[in-house]
Formats: C-alpha cells, sequence, structure tokens
C-alpha cells in the first residue's frame, strides 16, 4: 500500500461489504490540495477528508463520486459524478470520501453504510 493510505472496510448492518485503499487527509495541507494535481484514483482507491463538509472540483479534470459521512462515519449523503468545475456540500457533515467516478455505483455503497479504518 502506498505511504499515507489506509485500508478502510464499509460496512452495511454489521458486516464489511467491501474495503477501499484511501489516502487520509486529517490535516490541512492534504486536505487543502484533496485530488488537485493528482491522476484519477484507482478502483477502490480515493481520499478521505476530514473534518470536511464541502468540496470542489475547480482545476479539475474528471469526475468523482463524493460520499459525505457523519461523526460516525455513516454514508449520509452521495453525489455520484460531480464534475469540474461543480461543488457539492452536506450540512452536518464530519468527513468526506472522494473516489473516482462510478466506484460508488460499482461498490454498491450507499446512504447508510458505515467507513472505519481497518484493525
Amino acid at each position: 500500500m502506498k505511504p499515507g493510505y489506509r485500508a478502510v472496510q464499509v460496512q452495511r448492518a454489521g458486516e464489511r461489504i467491501s474495503e477501499l485503499h484511501l489516502l487520509i487527509a486529517f490535516d490541512w495541507w492534504r486536505r487543502a490540495r484533496g485530488l488537485l494535481g493528482r491522476p484519477q484514483p484507482l478502483p477502490q482507491q480515493g481520499i478521505w477528508l476530514k473534518p470536511c463538509n464541502a468540496v470542489h472540483c475547480w482545476f479539475m479534470g474528471y469526475a468523482i463520486d463524493v460520499l459525505f459521512l457523519d461523526g460516525e462515519g455513516r454514508v449520509v449523503k452521495i453525489c455520484r459524478r460531480l464534475k469540474p468545475w461543480r461543488m457539492a456540500a452536506c450540512a452536518g457533515a464530519h468527513s468526506v470520501i472522494e473516489l473516482a467516478w462510478g466506484e460508488a455505483e460499482r461498490l454498491n455503497i450507499s446512504e447508510g453504510d458505515v467507513f472505519s479504518c481497518a484493525a
């Protein structure tokens, strides 16, 4: 696994449905940069921004899926295929996961699923 990435489990009703490798962006610099200047995430990869409740795709060359999570890591909103030069926000969200466009659907991620760092 690349440096700075962590294995993150996605659970539904207490059962693991998927595992992702996410770049952990819990500090100001990594959150500010996000995916800007980075290639489109590979399947089952992305970035986890925390704290965060709004994102933009200014200067990006590709669309992304955006998952808004509450303080427990539960998905409260999904924005699929957020195009370049667009913004998305979710009042009450505590963090955001950005994935390649189509990954949320491909992995069958839905509202209510819970993300947690694997042990």
